[in-house]
């Protein structure tokens, strides 16, 4: 079961989606995950994220519920988007978010970069190293960007335009969180 871990919609569930197309994040990866970015940043009171790859969307609504402004999520999965919209309503969060029924891989130049970006790729795709090079040429990653990028352990994230921050092994998952460099 997926549920929030912090902030205003706290211990809240969410639903994943149907089928096997997608893994959601674990609770322990995910707070793992947002307590190396409190750490690093502080508060995500104000800040645009995110949630790339998104599956369930509990990354980009976890950001929301600890006071992220606006969260823009990308999926291209149908179950996917069905789970991240019912999510989204059930929070009635609909005025903070935007979802974008899309492959990560084809989006287009953004207006601003964005505070933090999470990328949940199916592992051993490497998708998640080409997504962030992408992006940072479409503008979506400035210097003060946040990425955080989910691997399996095993994998070694090869991304040219970031440089890594931290990284952290949880279960099987690897945590990398990194900056433009």
């Amino acid at each position: 079961m997926l549920r929030i871990i912090a902030g205003e919609w706290r211990g809240r569930k969410l639903s994943a989606p149907e089928g096997d197309a997608t893994r959601p994040t674990a609770d322990r990866t995910r707070e793992t995950l947002f307590s190396m970015l409190v750490s690093r940043i502080g508060s995500f009171e104000g800040l645009r994220v995110a949630d790339l790859f998104a599956g369930s969307g509990a990354l980009g609504l976890e950001a929301l519920s600890r006071g992220a402004a606006h969260a823009t999520f990308v999926e291209q999965d149908a179950a996917a988007i069905r789970a991240i919209r019912s999510n989204i309503s059930a929070l009635r969060a609909q005025p903070q978010c935007d979802v974008k029924a899309a492959s990560v891989l084809t989006l287009g130049p953004t207006k601003e970069p964005l505070d933090i970006l999470f990328l949940d790729p199916p592992y051993g795709t490497g998708a998640g190293a080409v997504a962030i090079d992408r992006l940072v040429r479409l503008g979506w990653i400035s210097e003060n960007t946040w990425i955080s990028l989910e691997t399996a352990a095993n994998e070694v994230p090869n991304v040219r335009s970031c440089s890594v921050d931290a990284e952290r092994k949880v279960g099987k998952a690897l945590i990398t969180l990194m900056k433009k460099a």
